[in-house]
């Protein structure tokens, strides 16, 4: 009996399937042996509705949220961001993540990434080929195609002789033997990389400055407006094809591809995800672009500084016919015709949505914080030029000094520096092991990079930082008004720090620099004033009755009472100078924080952590020699 009403069940349920459709099928009426939200259907079901081209099979509600990631490319951000708003007014809920490529792809794996329309190929090939091999990752079709990929210089360069791979290296010095790349781990960086490492076109001497796109397109405008010759990755589509008189480099076919890295970009989601969401499916197979388009819509993103959303929102309005096409066979989430309804909720939010009508009338901070950078930029160049070049041979002068110390030498002086300051055998032994197994890592040339950074920066911020303490403690009015200010170096976001002096210093050890002192110079601002006001009013007076002036009182009462908080000022300016160390990898400044962020960008558990143990054992190290002397105490 019980067999046979099951039966009946399932015939039941197969014949509300047949005369009701998918709206059965994927559970909307909660009949029990139907698939969970997000599951997939039945194959015959998926199998319907992709091979039938008019299929509007409803996708059920594990398909409303579509996550997207996006690898922080202005292309790839501009078509993710097309692509979100358009789901949104079909009735979905894109949720847009930044991700790496690599952990693009270990996101789609583990299934929590739906969508990644920025697969460039063949450069990306490596990346993708053991996901698409093992099945977790689907190739869907290509949004683009005839795009390009590899290196480029100005046309000035380009006239004056240096117009292929095999030339890079004739320009040496004019070059600095630097080529410019983007983010530490990209597939395009990783290509530069092994072309250095095996010496390809005569090229081992050179270095790679790795940041981002933004930081290396400023220092291409920089070089441009200098008229001097500059080597960096370029592709097409961007913006920069018509910001900058460009030329893409001859001769890297065994590196990039042939045809100036003739490229395509692929539309790739998790395994299944067509299949289960059949309607996302669909609009994915109609989706691709022309590098005209996405040109475009970078444009508006970079040139007249719209967010992707607002600039997405304005081209799908003004390019009705191409989205017509997207919307081929597409229904809205509830099922009404994608096209129709598109337009019908676009009118809609242009009338009652409060935050477009506020986006609309947007305030213009940051625009005039642009308007404001670019006039300092342009009535400042020879005195920021002249502060960048002090800066930059500071530290480059420190970082060759080190490097001409021999390295057995270098150690050995640090762990007797170490003793000197400190009388403790067990950290001296600690300091030297410590230099040992940094080398043995294979960090070490790193880590003189990153010292020479860290030594100067705290140079610096004590300069300052001391003598305006001391101010402070004297006169409490300007203390303060100087909390506040204090206040808000510590707590504004760092990378915010990075935007003006990348615009005005260019990449490299000066904006790293710049803004790693801004970070840390309230610690002996504020440590330096603490220490002043607590010397002991006896003290004081003791010094003003023997007839001492204020500059006496400051020298030989003052500073020696308040020596230990001072020092601990410094020893924290030191920590938060090494602490910015990852972050000054972002603008090109290289050291500890490079392979940091590349083992970030490129899942590489292995190097990130020697990377970050390194860091912290050198932090130790500092930290062990500056402390103040009673408060040391071997590891």
């Amino acid at each position: 009996m019980a067999r046979a009403g099951r039966r009946k069940a399932h015939a039941l349920h197969r014949g509300l399937c047949a005369v009701l459709g998918a709206l059965v099928c994927q559970g909307a009426l909660g009949l029990e042996g139907t698939a969970p939200p997000g599951a997939a259907p039945p194959a015959s079901t998926a199998t319907a509705a992709t091979s039938t081209p008019n299929s509007t099979a409803l996708d059920g509600r594990g398909c409303r949220i579509v996550r997207l990631s996006d690898i922080g490319w202005t292309d790839v951000t501009a078509t993710t961001a097309l692509f979100g708003v358009l789901l949104r007014h079909l009735g979905y809920r894109p949720e847009i993540t930044v991700l790496s490529l690599p952990v693009t792809y270990t996101s789609m794996k583990n299934r929590d990434i739906d969508v990644f329309l920025g697969n460039w190929m063949p450069t990306q090939e490596t990346d993708r080929k053991s996901y698409v091999a093992e099945g977790s990752v689907e190739v869907i079709r290509a949004n683009l195609t005839g795009a390009k990929y590899t290196l480029a210089v100005p046309a000035y360069a380009y006239e004056g002789g240096l117009r292929s791979f095999a030339d890079i290296e004739r320009f040496a010095a004019e070059l600095g033997h630097s080529i410019y790349g983007i983010e530490p781990g990209n597939d395009g960086n990783r290509l530069v990389l092994g072309m250095l490492r095996n010496n390809l076109f005569g090229l081992g001497g050179f270095k790679l400055i790795e940041s981002s796109e933004q930081g290396m397109l400023a220092e291409v405008e920089r070089a441009v407006r200098t008229h001097r010759p500059i080597v960096f990755l370029a592709w097409d589509p961007h913006p920069m094809n018509m910001r900058f008189d460009l030329r893409y480099l001859a001769g890297g076919d065994t590196v990039f591809g042939p045809n100036y890295g003739e490229a395509r970009v692929d539309t790739n989601t998790r395994a299944g995800y067509s299949a289960e969401c059949p309607n996302v499916g669909r609009l994915l197979r109609n989706l691709s672009f022309t590098t005209q388009q996405e040109s475009r819509l970078m444009a508006d993103i970079l040139d007249r500084h719209l967010s992707p959303d607002v600039a997405a929102d304005a081209w799908l309005k003004a390019n009705p016919s191409v989205v017509a096409g997207w919307l081929q066979g597409v229904t809205t989430f509830g099922g009404r015709p994608g096209f129709s309804a598109m337009q019908t909720t676009g009118k809609l939010a242009d009338r009652l949505s409060l935050e477009r009508w506020l986006e609309g009338h947007k305030i213009p901070v940051g625009d005039s914080i642009a308007v404001m950078i670019e006039y300092v930029k342009g009535h400042g160049r020879v005195l920021f030029d002249g502060l960048s070049a002090v800066i930059r041979d500071s530290v480059d002068g420190l970082t060759r000094l080190l490097r001409a110390i021999p390295s057995p030498l270098l150690i050995l002086g640090a762990g007797a520096l170490t003793f000197g300051l400190r009388r403790s055998v067990p950290l001296a032994v600690f300091v030297v092991a410590a230099l040992l197994f940094i080398m043995n890592q294979g960090y070490w040339e790193a880590t003189l990079e990153t010292l020479s950074l860290v030594i100067v920066a705290a140079l610096v911020s004590t300069a300052i930082g001391v003598p305006v303490g001391i101010a402070a403690a004297h006169r409490p009015r300007l203390y303060a008004a100087l909390r506040p200010v204090l206040d808000l170096m510590q707590t504004l976001p760092t990378f915010v720090y990075l935007i003006p002096t990348l615009v005005l210093f260019g990449l490299g050890v000066v904006p790293g620099l710049i803004s790693t002192v801004i970070f840390a110079l309230p610690a002996p601002i504020r440590l330096t004033q603490l220490g002043i006001s607590s010397v002991p009013t006896p003290l004081l007076e003791a010094g003003r009755a023997f007839g001492a002036t204020p500059m006496q009182l400051l020298w030989k009462v003052e500073l020696p009472s308040a020596a230990p908080t001072i020092l601990a000022g410094i020893t924290q300016c030191i920590m938060l100078s090494l602490s910015m160390v990852v972050i000054a990898a972002l603008v090109g400044a290289g050291g500890l924080g490079v392979p940091v962020v590349r083992a970030l960008n490129t899942v590489q558990v292995g190097m990130g952590f020697e990377a970050g143990f390194v860091i912290v054992l050198l932090a130790i190290v500092l930290d062990r020699i500056s402390r103040p002397a009673d408060k040391a105490a071997a590891p």
